[in-house]
């Protein structure tokens, strides 16, 4: 077998850390199908799964998998995502060249490959910026649940103990795999992916790829390239399945027993009739106007609408529909050229399969049946520029012209219910914002909708009555019209789903989707307890106060729980007056002995905050050249007693947490730092940040 899908007659598997392929001899039209290439019906290759055995590649990923990716923190983790992304960022033109077969433009195969090793770049980052260099995650605040604080409790999150099971549509075979399989490879869960099959050998060329790459552990990817219809009969309560596609499909998936009873985790991301409100300011001639056609457009046309984000009602103010109509004709006929992804000059190719296509046109001509009428397009197979440059029709190629739809009856349930999942969006009028809220809330859960004005109080009433319904609201305006990522663009910081028809799951997120692959556990024991599992020094555990200063120690000898406690430093009313005549900060509370002392708060004249963490540094720090690099910051920070003219204050500091830097020299820690006054009083609270050499 060669390297590229395209060369071989069947798309393989990677199954148990080899590429499998069933025997050809077996093969036939019961047991296989064919994948052509969408603008010009040319075969490509078969797709079956003929003889594989799914068990094994569950059993696979939850022990070799689990144990390989077991040996690593998540800044490992995440180190191994941003080389994967570097690695795949090399290997784009191979991957461009198989992604026009798909009838994928320039534009939309940025969308989809360059878009997925985006989010590999993404999660490589957050991972090593916003999770602890371990394999447990804190979620919140200790909570004391004894009176002498030796019973606590708080919440972790583990990895889950299965596989990852994606289920993946055709119309992101690269993005769709990469925004699923990094949240998921960084909380340490093997994944198994099961592609679409009309796109899926474009699935299977990244997936040799990156075994090629050799950064992968073994288990932690496995590929099904073809039907799996008793995959879930494997499944049970530690294993997940992520599925986009049609909400049929996915509610014969929730239906197995294995998720109804059963327990597998099941995330879905289905079908969505997403919104685009233009407000009723938003009139011709006004920059919101120009951008709604624009995104209008744009929707329509990349992946020849083929996203299960794209616009598919569009609400305007009523009499606006024609002006809406007529500058998104103009716009499509100044701008979009249909044809062979291949051929020079063309903005618009053709749909996944012929398949897709006869599913879209009939999807429209329900619609039209239902009081659609159409306002732009054709059903006829459209004239289209082929890759030699021809113009003419194509039968075999899965084209269409895009489409707009009016309806003189906004609430028709076809309108709300029927998605076209093609170039095809219907344009329809509102009599007032209420009105465009109901009828947002009409597609009964959504991915995203656009709200598209340039008045905060019309931008207000909108997003409050449509939230609810939706995972994401692009709030589109002057402002952000160049600077916006679009309707249609799911980013890998904020989540991508959508309540109700939409699936009701969420994906993406930043680390809320790696949260998505753990268990979090209520933890409650003993403080040194709690300290051991988390890795983490909690209020109550043991201290090591030794005679070196923790500030003396690098990272290999510094130890979670080394400490040290201050001497007592009295404060004078002479020092108080004085770092308020230095610093400005002549709050009266500080300067004036009768208004302070009427405060509920203070005894009298009390001294600054930030006059006793300024003493609290000096009372901890060891001055000489050492370890600790730098202090970078404070959290956390509570004034809890206030302290005046004659009381004193010391420091007790504790080393928290230690987090090493995988590719540096140092490493971050996290002293606890309490300040107390004379009668052990916590005066203050806090966390100092500082950078510590390896």
């Amino acid at each position: 077998m060669t390297s590229t899908a395209l060369s071989v007659d069947i798309v393989p598997s990677f199954i148990r850390d080899a590429w499998w392929t069933p025997d050809q001899h077996t093969l036939s039209e019961d047991n296989s199908t064919e994948v052509r290439d969408a603008s010009t019906g040319e075969l490509l290759a078969l797709v079956s799964t003929s003889g594989l055995d799914v068990a094994d590649a569950v059993q696979y990923a939850r022990t070799t998998g689990q144990a390989e990716l077991g040996q690593f923190t998540f800044h490992q983790r995440a180190l191994k995502l941003k080389a994967l992304a570097q690695f795949l960022n090399g290997q784009r033109d191979h991957l461009y060249e198989l992604s026009a077969r798909t009838g994928a433009t320039k534009v939309d195969s940025m969308v989809d490959i360059d878009g997925g090793i985006g989010v590999l770049f993404t999660f490589g980052s957050k991972g090593r910026r916003e999770l602890p260099n371990s394999q447990v995650v804190i979620d919140g605040p200790a909570e004391v649940l004894s009176k002498d604080g030796s019973f606590v409790g708080e919440h972790i999150y583990t990895r889950i103990p299965g596989a990852a099971v994606q289920i993946n549509a055709f119309n992101f075979p690269v993005w769709g795999m990469l925004e699923k399989l990094a949240p998921s490879f960084l909380a340490g869960v093997p994944t198994i992916v099961k592609p679409a099959t009309p796109t899926g050998y474009l699935t299977a060329a990244v997936v040799k790829l990156i075994i090629e790459s050799n950064i992968l552990p073994a288990g932690s990817l496995q590929l099904i390239s073809g039907p799996a219809r008793d995959l879930l009969d494997h499944l049970d309560y530690r294993d997940l399945v992520s599925f986009t596609g049609s909400a049929t499909t996915a509610n014969k998936l929730k239906s197995h027993e294995n998720v109804a009873t059963g327990g597998v985790r099941f995330t879905s991301e289905t079908d969505s009739l997403n919104a685009a409100i233009l407000g009723e300011d938003a009139v011709p001639g006004t920059p919101e106007f120009d951008a709604f056609i624009k995104s209008l457009v744009t929707e329509m046309t990349v992946k020849a609408g083929q996203k299960c984000t794209s616009i598919r009602r569009t609400l305007v103010p009523k009499t606006l529909v024609n002006d809406v109509v007529a500058a998104a004709r103009d716009r499509i006929e100044q701008r979009v050229t249909l044809g062979d992804p291949r051929a020079e000059g063309v903005t618009m190719g053709a749909l996944a399969s012929l398949g897709q296509l006869r599913d879209v046109r009939a999807a429209v001509e329900s619609m039209i049946a239902a009081g659609g009428e159409l306002a732009y397009g054709t059903l006829d197979s459209p004239r289209v520029t082929q890759a030699d440059g021809t113009v003419d029709v194509v039968e075999d190629g899965a084209f269409m012209s895009p489409v707009l739809l009016t309806w003189e009856n906004a609430d028709a349930v076809e309108l709300h219910t029927v998605e076209a999942f093609g170039p095809v969006a219907s344009v329809v009028g509102y009599d007032d914002v209420a009105h465009a809220v109901r009828l947002a809330a009409m597609g009964e859960g959504s991915l995203v909708a656009t709200v598209c004005t340039n008045d905060p109080s019309i931008a207000r009433e909108l997003v409050l009555g449509i939230a609810a319904h939706h995972g994401r609201v692009l709030l589109l305006n002057r402002e952000d019209a160049r600077s916006s990522t679009g309707h249609g663009s799911p980013v890998p910081h904020l989540v991508h789903g959508g309540p109700g028809r939409a699936g009701g799951g969420e994906e993406l997120g930043g680390i809320r989707s790696v949260l998505h692959h753990m268990q979090r556990t209520a933890l409650q024991g003993s403080p040194n307890m709690l300290t051991a599992v988390t890795g983490v020094w909690h209020a109550g555990a043991d201290r090591n106060f030794d005679e070196e200063h923790p500030f003396r120690k690098n990272l290999a000898t510094l130890r979670i729980g080394d400490a040290i406690r201050s001497d007592l430093r009295q404060v004078t009313l002479e020092d108080i007056t004085a770092f308020a005549n230095t610093t400005g900060d002549k709050f009266y509370a500080h300067t004036n002995e009768e208004a302070a002392a009427a405060n509920p708060f203070f005894p009298g004249i009390v001294a600054h905050g930030y006059l006793l963490l300024s003493w609290g540094a000096g009372l901890f720090v060891e001055p000489a050249p050492g370890p600790v690099l730098a202090n970078y910051g404070l959290e956390n920070l509570r004034f809890i007693t206030p302290v005046a003219a004659g009381d004193s204050i010391r420091v007790t500091l504790t080393a928290k947490r230690i987090t090493p830097r995988e590719d540096e020299e140092y490493g971050e820690v996290s002293w606890d730092a309490v300040l107390t006054n004379q009668d052990d009083e916590i005066v203050a609270t806090y966390d100092v940040l500082t950078l510590v050499e390896k």
